[in-house]
């Protein structure tokens, strides 16, 4: 089961949307704090500028929905499913993802700092020009993953398998190579000379 980071309680909820039909809603410009949302469907909902503080989704479905700068601030998010779905320019700072799955997810620039996906299968998401700083990865099934340009500076990856996902230009400061499963991975020229450091080896000039 997935943990918040430094053990940080899940905030409490105070009011609480369930069994309700959200598809192809338009969600721009909303915002809720502290709301529960069991068993919502959002298939196909949109949203840019929405704002969800400490919120809590349970068996929420966002299946192909589209989010363009739309902040899903410290809130948990327990078995949802993110099929297709795609998140733009979005801050997901301090958010925890626990059962959830995450075929075919997009994800392009943005905060994802501090976010726990521990244990998450990430094998077909793809994450580009995002910064997930002190993020926890520890465990992820990221087979086949991509992670382009992605800041992972101070990012916890302990037992996450790469095998074959594509991490070229992401900071990988912090992995140790000897931690993870990294085999077929692709990683660019600078990052194998970080590697290769962080393996001991002493990187000097042909």
């Amino acid at each position: 089961m997935a943990e918040r980071l430094h053990g940080v309680p899940r905030p409490e909820t105070v009011t609480t949307v369930s069994h309700e039909d959200w598809d192809v809603e338009d969600l721009s410009g909303q915002r809720h704090e502290h709301v529960a949302f069991d068993d919502v469907s959002m298939i196909e909902a949109v949203s840019t500028g929405a704002v969800f503080y400490e919120c809590t989704f349970r068996n929420v479905r966002f299946n192909a929905s589209e989010h363009n700068d739309t902040a899903f601030l410290n809130c948990t998010f327990k078995r949802c499913s993110f099929f297709d779905a795609a998140f733009t320019g979005c801050k997901v700072v301090g958010s925890m993802f626990d059962g959830c799955t995450f075929d075919l997810l997009k994800v392009t620039g943005g905060d994802w700092s501090l976010v726990s996906l521990r244990g998450a299968p990430l094998g077909s998401a793809t994450f580009t020009g995002v910064r997930m700083r002190e993020a926890d990865l520890s465990g992820v099934r990221g087979e086949g993953a991509t992670f382009r340009d992605v800041d992972l500076g101070g990012a916890l990856l302990h037992g996450a398998d790469l095998t074959g996902a594509d991490l070229r230009g992401s900071d990988l400061s912090s992995l140790d190579p000897l931690a993870a499963r990294l085999k077929g991975a692709k990683i660019d020229t600078l990052q194998a000379t970080v590697i290769a450091s962080a393996l001991g080896f002493e990187v000097l000039p042909s």
